[in-house]
């Protein structure tokens, strides 16, 4: 009977409300991370013109892209379970970003199913048009909603904005870096550049969303962007991106490519720093304002977890079975 009472009235752990905003942020550096990389790739479709190049890069995520964007879901999900106050505020206050996002990844997923089903260069040509549309326009304005929720701006403000584009640059850097590790050395030493200067450009993009957040105060947020944690995150992300380029320039891409990743996780840890202990600034809610009942935490905990840790099972299973470079025999090195 003090079991049953104190699962009722007391979480499992003090901290469970923390630890389920850690797990959120989790979820979404995980999709910054996964399906990140789909996302630069589909941009750097565009800098193809033979067929052959672009089959290549759609072979080269093909058996992860849709698995990847179970994140994306995961992150909704584990909102609503433990926070549904922000998740409904979140898709009230920014409901136009939303349906874009939603809209982006609807085309981009259409495009290489589409352009198979006519043997027609303009038919091919609109939806390939379709495909790298919907991969740059995805991370904007994803990264643009992010924005405004972190700095309670704007859609069209300095801070949303840069956001947006930032996340389009990291994007682009580790795509360039996984197709670099996963296809033939000719095609990878092409590609890098188109890294080293989205790299560039995202620490670019950072130092000026930053500075600009500083310097306008956006959404109170000045304090903590001035603090110790963010400013080493900053230098490490900069470590990471100057790094990678030295490691892609030597054709050390796998290196590269774990050197890549560590810009999106970067990021969306800085995302937590500056979120917390507030989970949706416009409101100022934190997250112990936010957080369900004592009750339904400790279900949602004891029934989601499992899951979770099935999920993360399956990636380092599907990642395991296709890791190395993908199979061409029609490229030459």
């Amino acid at each position: 009977m003090t079991e049953l009472v104190l699962l009722v009235d007391a979480y499992l752990v003090d901290a469970l409300p923390e630890i389920w905003f850690g797990a959120v942020m989790f979820s979404l550096a995980m999709y910054m991370i996964l399906d990140g990389f789909d996302f630069g790739i589909g941009m750097l479709y565009a800098t193809r013109d033979d067929d052959h190049e672009k089959k290549t890069f759609l072979t080269a995520f093909g058996p992860v892209w849709d698995a990847n964007e179970v994140w994306v879901v995961a992150f909704g999900t584990m909102l609503l379970a433990a926070f549904p106050r922000v998740y409904s505020r979140v898709l009230a206050d920014h409901y136009l970003l939303a349906i874009g996002f939603v809209l982006a990844l609807l085309f981009r997923g259409l495009g290489p199913e589409m352009r198979e089903q006519r043997d027609d260069e303009r038919w091919k040509r609109y939806w390939d048009y379709s495909f790298v549309g919907g991969s740059f326009f995805a991370p904007l304005l994803f990264g643009t909603l992010a924005g405004r929720w972190i700095f309670d701006a704007p859609t069209l403000s300095m801070p949303a904005l840069l956001t947006g584009v930032g996340l389009v640059a990291v994007s682009v850097a580790t795509g360039a870096a996984f197709l670099a590790a996963k296809t033939r050395p000719r095609l990878a030493s092409d590609l890098r550049m188109y890294g080293i200067i989205a790299t560039l450009a995202y620490l670019i993009g950072a130092i000026a969303l930053l500075t600009t957040v500083v310097v306008t105060d956006s959404g109170g947020t000045a304090e903590i962007v001035l603090s110790l944690p963010v400013g080493m995150i900053v230098v490490l992300s900069a470590v990471a991106g100057g790094g990678g380029s030295v490691l892609a320039l030597r054709g050390k891409y796998r290196a590269w490519l774990v050197s890549a990743l560590g810009l999106p996780a970067l990021l969306s840890l800085l995302v937590a720093l500056l979120l917390y202990p507030t989970i949706y600034p416009p409101t100022g809610l934190t997250v112990r304002e936010a957080v369900v009942s004592p009750l339904a935490l400790n279900l949602v905990t004891i029934l989601g977890f499992p899951a979770l840790l099935l999920v993360l099972w399956y990636f380092k299973f599907l990642y395991g079975v296709f890791s190395g470079p993908i199979e061409d025999e029609g490229y030459k090195n």
